[in-house]
């Protein structure tokens, strides 16, 4: 018999262990389309942005972008309220996607958040009528050629040819895509995805200033270095959950957390169960989480981007990416991590008060309106931290609350920003808003309405909100932190005051700024932050109970 003969008749004749134990048929991937619309949509709108660019004429390309910008976006929103119509947000909340994203009532409260204040975001992204039109033509916020310095001969080319940098809409939506998917992640490798998706965009809107450009590409570089080493951070920490778990999912993590799992991955057997693993690789996600959220020690990077940014970028990165952060972080403490609560409640105790101290204490300090209500925003990160640590039902309806209520206030406060001009573009030096009550009693009322919010003061959208966070915080058993967080806050109630004082009570300079006057969109982002601002504080318990509906996660 020959050779080829014989290894026929082995193959053939004699099942081989590999024959007997052939594994089943790989099942196709289940996924539930419906479910994922509001985010499909919006990744739908932002490849037609891109194809826009790719084949519309300039001219036609601005109004296209913003119409498809904000029918995406409208879309996107119908299709969470139409998700929690059906129940999703409460009794038939599940994980999608294979066991991916989550569909419940915090995924969908924070969805509809957000796609809300992109869609109010985008309108200052369109606005054309802020600064004098060059060469005839109006201009935006964004630089219409990239150069290095402004008013290169490619750039005045650019001008006077009316072209704009309508590439920002496609970019806003690929950022909200990741944003919509960040909160809603029930596994440590969509949630890694999820963050360079919105990530990465944002790193290049940060660059795109048209006026003080070498500060908003300094600014975009510091975002870009510092957001790359939390990422990683972030990953290794993933990989040193996975260590521990042998999964990447969520509920997995959880189970073999709480000694439910008593089989292991025989690859794994040797880190299965390793605390050191689970504490480290936990830490090190949280650090990736905190550094987003803007929690103090991992602030850094805060007032400088916010600063350098576009301002229409800035008030869009400060509402939803904390919108978007906060709820990636109370989902990995309260479904991941929730049996290592007397772990990590005394670490976010600590990262809190210092939060809150380093925001308002600082923020004393600052001369740039930008810059101040960056420090602000800190401030707030504290606050909304004191909720995240009740945990409790109360205490994640309470942070959901507050989300919505500052993200509207933000994109009001640095709405207004960009009308305050000088020569040089916006004018965000506080010496410069001295006066602006009798110059523009109108806008210097608005901008002091979202400041009042930020203190706290009764009657507005922040005294809620700050109501729900410390009242969940005390029920908690932290009283001591609710005290800080009042103190902080009477500290920051001071400059906050500071600057109205200044714009109603000082003699405006005689070189003072000009207040432009916005085209209708900007109006309208302004008119929706102040309606939502007194809203959520004259009537809050409807959306304070609407929070309390979305406030239970699905494991």
């Amino acid at each position: 018999m020959s050779h080829a003969a014989a290894v026929h008749r082995l193959w053939t004749e004699f099942p081989t262990a590999a024959a007997v134990d052939a594994p089943k048929k790989i099942p196709a991937p289940h996924i539930e389309y419906a479910q994922l619309s509001p985010t499909l949509i919006v990744l739908g709108a932002a490849v037609l942005a891109v194809l826009v660019e790719a084949f519309l004429p300039r001219r036609a390309r601005h109004l296209t972008q913003l119409a498809l910008s904000v029918v995406g976006l409208a879309a996107g929103f119908a299709a969470v309220v139409a998700l929690a119509a059906k129940g999703y947000g409460t009794g038939k909340a599940h994980a999608a996607a294979m066991g991916a994203v989550a569909v419940d009532g915090p995924a969908l409260f924070l969805q509809g958040t957000i796609l809300l204040v992109a869609l109010v975001a985008v309108l200052g992204f369109a606005e054309r009528r802020l600064d004098p039109a060059a060469h005839g033509r109006p201009v935006d916020s964004f630089a219409a050629q990239a150069a290095a310095v402004p008013g290169g001969d490619a750039e005045q080319e650019a001008v006077k040819a009316g072209r704009t940098t309508s590439e920002v809409f496609p970019l806003l939506l690929f950022a909200v895509a990741g944003m919509l998917v960040f909160p809603a992640a029930d596994d440590l490798l969509t949630l890694f995805v999820a963050l360079e998706v919105f990530s990465l965009p944002l790193y290049i809107l940060c660059a795109l200033a048209r006026r003080k450009r070498l500060l908003s590409q300094e600014a975009a570089v510091k975002y870009f270095l510092l957001g790359a080493f939390s990422s990683a951070v972030l990953l290794f920490g993933i990989a040193l959950l996975y260590g521990y778990s042998g999964t990447v999912a969520y509920s997995g993590i959880a189970d073999v957390v709480s000694g439910a799992v008593r089989t292991m991955d025989p690859a794994l057997a040797a880190t299965t169960g390793n605390d050191a693993l689970l504490l480290i690789g936990g830490a090190m996600v949280l650090m990736g989480l905190l550094f987003k959220v803007g929690a103090a020690p991992f602030h850094m990077w805060t007032p400088d981007v916010y600063q350098g940014a576009p301002t229409p970028v800035t008030g869009f990165m400060a509402a939803a990416t904390k919108v978007a952060a906060f709820g990636a972080l109370l989902r990995l403490l309260y479904v991941v991590l929730p049996g290592l609560r007397w772990d990590w409640r005394p670490v976010m105790w600590g990262v809190a008060i210092l939060t809150m101290l380093v925001g308002a204490i600082v923020a004393v300090t600052q001369t740039d309106v930008k810059r101040l209500l960056a420090y602000s925003s800190i401030a707030h990160a504290g606050f909304i931290l004191a909720g995240v640590i009740a945990v409790s039902p109360d205490g994640v309806s309470s942070v959901l609350f507050y989300l919505g209520a500052y993200a509207f206030v933000t994109l009001g406060a640095f709405a207004v920003v960009t009308l305050v001009r000088d020569a040089g573009g916006e004018a965000t030096h506080l010496s410069k808003w001295a006066g602006l009550g009798r110059r523009s009693p109108l806008v210097a009322a608005v901008f002091a309405v979202f400041l009042l919010a930020f203190a706290g003061i009764p009657l507005t959208s922040g005294f809620a909100g700050k109501f729900a966070v410390f009242k969940a915080a005390a029920a908690g058993g932290a009283v001591p932190l609710v005290i800080v967080g009042v103190v902080s806050s009477a500290v920051a109630a001071f400059f906050y005051v500071r600057v109205i004082v200044l714009m109603f009570f000082s003699e405006p300079k005689g070189d003072g700024p000009s207040v432009a006057v916005p085209s209708p969109l900007t109006s309208t982002a302004i008119g929706i932050g102040v309606a939502v601002t007194i809203a959520l504080g004259v009537a809050p318990q409807y959306f304070l109970d609407l929070a309390g509906q979305a406030g239970v996660f699905v494991r």
